[in-house]
């Protein structure tokens, strides 16, 4: 099963392109050559983020949670 997750970006207009951050994610970062690429990016470290939280997880119950704002 999948589940669908929606992070706000931030993304950082630059001379080489676009770099852009997760704020909800501390140090979730990535970067591409337009906004395009930028946020095709940012989706998979987003992704690896995750994962790498769940692989940490230290034998916890790793959980999600729904919030509507």
């Amino acid at each position: 099963m999948t589940s669908e997750l929606v992070y706000k970006v931030v993304l950082h207009p630059n001379e080489e392109g676009v770099a852009v951050r997760c704020p909800a994610l501390p140090g979730c970062w990535s970067q591409g050559g337009d906004e395009a690429e930028a946020l095709e990016n940012i989706q998979d470290a987003i992704r690896e983020y995750l994962a790498a939280i769940e692989a940490r997880s230290d034998g916890g119950d790793v959980r999600e949670v729904r919030i509507a704002v």
